[in-house]
């Protein structure tokens, strides 16, 4: 899969600070939305609409954008691996050799590119 088969993909979650407006994971989630995508927001802290962990999320999520620091990040990608999650979009700055072995091992596709950008052109 390519990023453009993998932005087609409707069910998205986004992990990373997407309660903070001036945060491109904030930026990201929006974008999302505006595209119509079905989307959810990811955080350690949680907040209103936002949850905590990716098994929280009431939808069957098809990929996440990995918008979160690499160190929290590796977190959530073996939750992903247990729910079954095979796409991850990384984006500038989330991205570390550990997170890109974990997922070349545990066959999660990554790619490591800019939702915003992508959906700009989609």
């Amino acid at each position: 899969m390519d990023i453009r088969e993998m932005i087609k993909l409707n069910n998205w979650v986004v992990i990373g600070d997407v309660l903070n407006e001036s945060k491109y994971a904030y930026k990201i989630i929006e974008k999302f939305k505006e595209k119509g995508y079905k989307v959810a927001g990811v955080h350690p802290r949680g907040g209103e609409n936002i949850y905590k962990s990716l098994s929280d999320v009431p939808f069957k999520i098809e990929a996440i954008d990995l918008c979160i620091n690499s160190k929290l990040g590796i977190k959530y990608l073996e939750e992903a691996k247990e729910l079954g999650i095979k796409n991850v979009l990384i984006q500038p700055g989330a991205e570390s050799e550990e997170i890109l072995k974990y997922c070349r091992d545990n066959k999660i596709n990554a790619i490591e590119n800019c939702a915003l950008v992508q959906l700009r052109n989609s």
